[in-house]
């Protein structure tokens, strides 16, 4: 009798797919590419080699290029012009024959000849303030291009050269075979620029009261491009938007200035005794072993003494830098010098502040802090901080970064006072900046490509550490801020770009120079993509892991974003390729709503839904075996006792089951679902997320359930799941806390949410 009512059920379900089958044969569609969300990332990768591993590791033969520099600087103050000679010793590490080297001129950006302003749509602007026209159409464009004076080998022979625009390509004599080394000088001035009037990334600001100028220097001297297994020579033309890619060396650097001026910079000082007063270095030996608050090594009394003072005399100061990719310096009489130690691993950094008076008070209270407060944060997500100091300069309009040093903007009303936002841009600013030590400083990325690579890292990172600094100083937040108010990072934050015009909007995948909203897109988004990624999706346990161990492999390296994806996968046991596809491939956003909920009651006695199946395929009901029925809340069938919740005895074939399939002890826990739910969630947009769904009970009591993002993959616009419950639910929400970026929370809730309408909104706040 079984075996037949065995085959009467496998007759049922068969006959059904038989009969669906069929259908399909008269409608039959043509085959289609794999465009499921979940395939590998195999078409948009390259693949793996002996240079970078399938793991995201650097490869068996990984290498990479080192350019040393030997610089005498001398910055002529009255004239705002800055001149140079250095040479450049360049080590040929790839397995490649080498017939010429690329080196960058990115001051020529700048140059009165620059192609830069020709590449941007412009028009007539119907309204324009006075300075704007004026900048516009009668001032004489500004030429701060380099000046290259020779270009020679160490024996003073010339080498031939051919400048395009912001590149300079150096023929070599001889080839430059794997293993050797190349050396030869070049000369250069070029005009510094007005930073605040004109723009750039370096230049100096002009003080009409006392007639000085602060001075943060950058791109001031031609550096090599870098030489690598994955572009050849990255000799991309620098428009003014996309930064840089740089080899690491060692900088051996000479900066005359006046003798009045105070400079720092990359690098050790190394004619401290020399450069410092007795004041200072008995300062500086106390800051040393301050690490609770900063100690003025130049005071603002006399920073504004040496204001007044414009002194002919000049003096140089020595520095040294190993293992890095860049140098800056920031020099002025005007400036206020602070440091304080922070400990970070088992060793002494020094946080350092530089700042006209005009910061004061908001730099002398919180500047160093964020430094030391940053160093901290990013050491704890990354590896420890290598270098001996991180420097915050204080520079009008400005946020940007050098290894071991930085420019950052946030300056007070003339009377002292300033706004909570001047106080929070200034301390975000500076952590950003400072952060950017660790990238792209250490972890090399080049960010002429892919600029999301430092910057989105790196915003990501900011919204850690802002979170840490508000715990560390509670005293830095205002009264009604209970965290640190990040502009980026949470998910919400990035909703109205993600919903905005998709005309306007790139996959992160993007060359920054070819990128709409650029904030948004190099910063905003992937800063959220992976906070979403910690917080969400992995856990901060696994991402922390992964993100640490992609920190520790390329330190001192070049990744690439295929190294980062494999690295966070290899690291986490983490399949990830759907989350980097949707995010950072395309400009898809999530909308994960609730469609549909059904609610169901048990019965033993067949339900309607069996009486009709059975009726189409001639079968007896009698016949099949004892069956459990779910009746639908609404339908004629249902009973009061049903409603009431029918427990395991009250159906004899289910009692029957489970005396024989279950032990004493089980059966003592069991625990009969009352009410059983079809909950149907659907996926308006286009990015597979998981399901965050908050189960609220008729008791006051909830349940938050995650669904991982996998549940899309067999159905990408809605999947169902059964929900049985002891207690009632009377709510559902998904997202509960705005963790996914959902762009519509319209269709988040059921039962669904009633919108009101803008009118309704107003009267309301009227009324209030």
């Amino acid at each position: 009798m079984k075996v037949y009512q065995f085959f009467c059920l496998a007759f049922l379900f068969i006959s059904v797919s038989t009969s669906a089958q069929e259908d399909i044969k008269q409608d039959r569609k043509p085959g289609h590419v794999n465009t499921n969300k979940f395939r590998q990332l195999y078409n948009e990768f390259s693949t793996p080699n002996m240079y970078r591993a399938a793991s995201g590791a650097p490869g068996v033969a990984y290498y990479q290029q080192q350019a040393d520099y030997k610089m005498n600087i001398e910055l002529d103050d009255e004239e705002a012009k800055i001149s140079g000679d250095e040479v450049i010793t360049y080590s040929n590490n790839s397995p490649d024959v080498l017939t010429y080297l690329w080196v960058q001129l990115d001051q020529n950006q700048r140059a009165k000849d620059s192609k830069s302003p020709l590449i941007e749509s412009s028009g007539v602007a119907k309204a324009a303030t006075t300075s704007q026209f004026a900048s516009t159409y009668l001032a004489e464009n500004f030429d701060g291009g380099f000046n290259i004076l020779e270009v020679k080998d160490t024996k003073g022979k010339p080498l031939q050269y051919t400048i395009n625009q912001t590149m300079m390509r150096v023929e070599l004599p001889q080839p430059l075979k794997s293993g050797e080394k190349f050396s030869f000088g070049i000369k250069w001035w070029y005009n510094i620029n007005d930073h605040v009037k004109d723009g750039g990334r370096s230049g100096y600001e002009y003080f009409p009261e006392d007639g000085n100028r602060a001075y943060v220097i950058a791109q001031f001297y031609p550096r090599m491009a870098v030489y690598n297994d994955v572009e050849g020579w990255q000799n991309s033309q620098f428009w003014g938007r996309d930064e840089f890619a740089l080899p690491f060396g060692n900088f051996e650097v000479n900066i005359t200035v006046p003798a009045d001026h105070i400079l720092d910079a990359t690098g050790k000082l190394m004619n401290r005794e020399d450069v410092f007063s007795k004041d200072m270095m008995s300062r500086y030996e106390k800051a040393k072993k301050s690490y609770d608050k900063p100690v003025l090594i130049v005071t603002q009394a006399e920073a504004e003494k040496a204001e007044k003072g414009h002194s002919k005399a000049k003096k140089t100061w020595k520095l040294y830098a190993e293992n890095v990719r860049d140098f800056g310096f920031a020099t002025s009489r005007k400036y206020i010098w602070d440091m304080m130690a922070v400990k970070v691993g088992d060793k002494d950094v020094m946080a350092v502040s530089l700042y006209a008076k005009e910061g004061n008070p908001l730099w002398e209270e919180w500047s160093t802090k964020a430094v030391a407060s940053t160093l901290k944060s990013y050491s704890r997500m990354t590896f420890d901080y290598p270098y001996h100091k991180a420097i915050s300069v204080h520079a009008q309009r400005q946020g940007m970064e050098y290894p071991m040093i930085c420019w950052n903007y946030g300056r007070p009303e003339k009377d002292g006072s300033y706004s909570d936002r001047v106080k929070y841009g200034m301390m975000g600013v500076i952590i950003h900046e400072v952060g950017h030590n660790f990238f792209p400083m250490i972890v090399n990325s080049d960010e002429r490509q892919w600029t999301w690579m430092d910057e989105g890292l790196n915003t990501f990172l900011q919204y850690v550490a802002e979170q840490d600094f508000g715990e560390w100083y509670p005293d830095a937040l205002s009264p009604n801020d209970k965290t640190f108010p990040s502009r980026r990072g949470p998910a919400a934050n990035i909703v109205p770009y993600m919903e905005g015009n998709q005309d306007y909007i790139a996959p992160i995948m993007s060359k920054g120079l070819n990128t709409y909203q650029f904030g948004n897109n190099a910063y905003g988004k992937p800063a959220t993509a992976l906070n979403i990624l910690r917080e969400t999706v992995m856990g901060r346990e696994l991402f922390d892991y992964a993100f640490k161990e992609y920190s520790h492999r390329w330190m001192f390296k070049h990744p690439t974003p295929e190294d980062f994806f494999r690295t966070m996968e290899d690291a986490s046991a983490f399949d990830l390729d759907w989350y980097w596809r949707g995010w950072f491939y395309t400009t898809d956003w999530v909308d994960i709503g609730v469609k549909e909920v059904t609610k169901f009651y048990v019965s033993s006695e067949p339900n309607q839904y069996i009486k009709d199946v059975a009726s189409r395929r001639g079968l007896d009901i009698d016949t099949l075996e004892p069956m459990v029925y779910m009746v639908e809340e609404g339908s004629e069938e249902l009973t009061e006792t049903m409603k009431k919740g029918i427990q395991v005895n009250d159906i004899p074939s289910l009692k029957e089951y489970v005396m024989d399939n279950f032990t004493e002890a089980e059966r003592k826990n069991i625990k009969t679902p009352k009410y059983f739910y079809n909950v149907t969630f659907e996926k308006p947009g286009g990015l597979v997320m998981p399901i965050i769904v908050q189960y609220n009970y008729v008791d006051g009591t909830s349940k938050t359930e995650t669904y991982p993002a996998e549940i899309w993959r067999l159905n990408d616009n809605q999947v169902s799941k059964a929900i049985p419950s002891q207690k009632e639910i009377i709510s559902i929400v998904v997202d509960p806390n705005a963790e996914t970026a959902d762009i519509d929370t319209s269709n988040n809730s059921w039962p669904r949410k009633e919108e009101k309408s803008q009118f309704d909104s107003f009267k309301n706040k009227i009324r209030e």
